[in-house]
């Protein structure tokens, strides 16, 4: 993918990249978020401030992804999917989840259809030509899902927001529930005001008897060069009558799991961000050790990897996330629960992992 790019094609991306974020500056958020805590001079800010890797180190990270990643970064084998029908989503059970690829599910809960993160474009990039590209194809097209009772969005990176997947999801979708700012970005897409709704952590709403809550989490947002943490980034709560799930969207480990399990746990299922850490970031992606201390503080049962397995957004081995956290787990007693991608899940009672990523590493 990005290894032995020739420079040239490097140095035009990186023109194209300044481009682009100035033409983007007229898409920006406008909205004024005084009200929320977390909204300081202009811009977002966690909790315990993150500490940004600044200009030089973030070059250096980023000729290094250019120039010398590793081979095993991306699998030596296709990896295993299951085809998807609309038919299949239809005639599933309730309390059913299909994992779609990295952070993007598809949960059918009171009879209802939910997307979290719905990336489905062939790069998670501003570009379709360079960036990190897909390992897999999704289980099913966006022509093949069925009628989309909302989306439940973490951030804005592309890899969480997939601009192209947003215009065809618009017309089949009735809510779009988003940190703030986010929404006003889908709004400056083309997305009806009317279809979405924003929310500040701990803020949430419920839409045909399944209840939503944005939840803090440690992470940045921003699109652009010129755009950095002008929207709000977040974890969700999740619940349909007796079943909680928490969905962490991309975050590093901090002491707001505790507070999220104080107040909404226990959790049936944990969608946890797995995936693409590294030393370089510790602020805003977990190590599998912390992924699973998450898991714990949010007082979970089932646990499930996920921003793993789909793109190549960091320096370590493509499956070392599964392969990591499945021995953590087994050596702390915690149900891990590892669907290969398209296969059905039983929200209360996941089947456990059966490491099919073995096969293609």
């Amino acid at each position: 993918m990005f290894r032995r790019v020739p420079r040239i094609l490097l140095i035009l991306t990186a023109i194209t990249a300044m481009a682009y974020s100035i033409l983007s500056c007229a898409n920006l958020p406008s909205a004024s978020y005084e009200q929320s805590p977390q909204y300081v001079d202009g811009k977002f800010r966690n909790v315990a401030p993150r500490q940004a890797p600044g200009f030089f180190k973030t070059v250096a990270i980023f000729w290094r992804f250019a120039t010398d990643k590793p081979a095993n970064t991306v699998p030596a084998k296709p990896i295993e999917v299951k085809p998807l029908t609309q038919a299949d989503v239809l005639a599933a059970p309730d309390q059913s989840l299909w994992r779609l690829g990295h952070s993007t599910m598809l949960l059918k809960l009171d009879g209802k259809f939910w997307l979290t993160d719905p990336v489905f474009s062939e790069r998670a990039s501003p570009f379709q030509f360079l960036g990190p590209k897909r390992f897999h194809a999704p289980p099913l097209t966006i022509d093949e899902l069925p009628p989309i009772t909302g989306v439940v969005l973490s951030h804005d990176h592309y890899d969480h927001l997939d601009f192209d997947a947003i215009q065809k999801l618009a017309p089949k979708v009735e809510h779009f529930l988003t940190p703030l700012g986010v929404g006003d970005r889908l709004i400056a897409w083309g997305v009806p005001a009317a279809k979405v709704q924003q929310f500040d952590w701990w803020q949430g709403t419920s839409v045909g008897g399944v209840k939503f809550v944005a939840t803090p989490a440690q992470h940045f947002s921003g699109r652009t060069l010129s755009d950095g943490n002008r929207t709000l980034w977040a974890s969700w709560v999740i619940m349909a009558g007796d079943t909680r799930i928490f969905f962490t969207g991309d975050t590093g480990y901090f002491d707001g799991f505790k507070a999220i399990g104080e107040r909404y746990g226990p959790f049936d299922l944990t969608m946890v961000e797995t995936g693409a850490y590294d030393a370089q970031w510790p602020d805003v992606h977990m190590q599998p050790e912390e992924s699973l201390q998450a898991h714990r503080d949010v007082r979970g049962h089932h646990m499930m990897p996920i921003h793993n397995g789909t793109f190549d957004l960091a320096l370590h081995p493509w499956h070392e996330p599964f392969d990591r956290i499945t021995q953590l787990a087994a050596a702390g007693n915690v149900p891990l629960v590892a669907p290969v991608m398209g296969e059905r899940l039983d929200i209360r009672n996941p089947a456990l992992s059966q490491s099919w990523w073995k096969s293609a590493e």
